[in-house]
C-alpha cells in the first residue's frame, strides 16, 4: 500500500498559510522548521501535520498561482477527507477564507473547495457510505 505522506507548497507568507491550514486541521501542529536556501534564495520552511502526514511550507515565493480557470500545466487542486464537512467549513470561513466553489451534489458524498492564502485550491470531502461503488460514482 502507498499513502501520501506530505505535499510541499511554496508560499508567499508562512503565517498566512498557517492560518488556513490550522483552521482546516485543528489537530495538527508545527512539527519543525528552519531557515535554508533554495536555488540561491533564502527561505523559511516548516512542516505542519501529525505523526504521519504533513504539509511542508516554504516561504519567499513570488508571483501568482496558476489561473485555475485556465489550461496551464500545474496543480489543479488537492483534497482531504473529513468526517465533519460542516465543521471544517465553519472553521475555515471563520478564519477569513470564503468558500471558493461548491461541490457536486451527490447522495453519498459532499464536497467543497477553498483557496488558501496563495491560491492553492483545496477540496474537502465527506463520504456518507463506505461502499466503494457508491463513494466513487462519476
Amino acid at each position: 500500500m502507498i499513502t501520501l505522506e506530505h505535499i510541499n507548497l511554496v508560499v508567499s507568507d508562512i503565517e498566512k498559510s498557517l492560518t488556513f491550514y490550522q483552521a482546516a486541521f485543528p489537530h495538527w501542529h508545527v512539527r519543525g522548521g528552519d531557515k535554508g536556501e533554495w536555488s540561491g534564495k533564502p527561505r523559511n520552511w516548516l512542516h505542519f501535520g501529525d505523526d504521519y502526514q504533513y504539509i511542508a511550507l516554504a516561504d519567499n515565493g513570488v508571483g501568482d498561482n496558476r489561473d485555475l480557470t485556465g489550461h496551464q500545466v500545474g496543480l489543479a487542486h488537492f483534497a482531504y477527507i473529513t468526517s465533519d464537512l460542516k465543521g471544517t467549513i465553519a472553521r475555515i470561513t471563520e478564519a477569513g477564507f470564503p468558500i471558493h466553489k461548491d461541490g457536486t451534489p451527490d447522495d453519498y458524498r459532499e464536497n467543497i473547495y477553498f483557496l488558501d492564502a496563495d491560491g492553492y485550491e483545496v477540496e474537502f470531502v465527506q463520504y456518507h457510505t463506505d461502499i466503494p461503488e457508491l463513494r466513487n460514482r462519476y
